[in-house]
């Protein structure tokens, strides 16, 4: 399994009435459990800055984390950007091989 960043911003709307956010996001999140299965949740996080969401998961491949933003980006978010992540212990071996 892989590690993947998912960075999400929702428009003012998207957001949604304040009382209500913990609903839709629980909506979300079983859409996306539904759909991906086989994606393993690590965190998730509220953000002050550029983006509102941040959610590590790790995901077999590519493909599997490419759905998981389609359909972060079908429900209403603006920007949906996801990043693969790699282990800090790891990035130092693969430097140590340069």
């Amino acid at each position: 399994m892989s590690t993947f960043i998912l960075m999400t911003t929702l428009s003012s709307q998207g957001l949604g009435d304040p009382h209500k956010r913990e609903h839709i996001g629980r909506a979300w999140f079983e859409t996306v459990k539904t759909k991906c299965p086989e994606v393993k949740w690590i965190e998730h996080y509220a953000l002050l800055g550029p983006f509102d969401f941040m959610d590590i998961f790790e995901a077999p491949n590519e493909e599997v984390a490419a759905k998981v933003s389609m359909i972060t980006m079908s429900l209403g978010a603006v920007k949906a950007e996801t990043w693969a992540a790699i282990p800090y212990q790891r990035f130092v071996k693969i430097a140590s091989t340069l």
